[in-house]
């Protein structure tokens, strides 16, 4: 899949069709380092996903 950036914020993804469950199931993977909070100690941050680790993710689990 080609994604238009190497950074997405979750709801850009969510607007490519990506369901916001599975978003959030892999922000909530422990170990992971695909998705992050711009500012994790804010509660509101907006949550970045890396799109090539994020399609790396998408294949293994295939």
């Amino acid at each position: 899949m080609e994604y238009p950036k190497p950074v997405m914020r979750k709801s850009e993804l969510e607007k490519m069709g990506f369901p916001e469950e599975y978003l959030m199931r892999i922000y909530r993977t422990k170990g992971q380092s695909i998705a992050w909070k711009i500012d994790p100690t804010s509660r509101n941050s907006p949550i970045l996903f890396d799109t090539q680790g994020l399609e790396k993710f998408r294949a293994q689990k295939k």
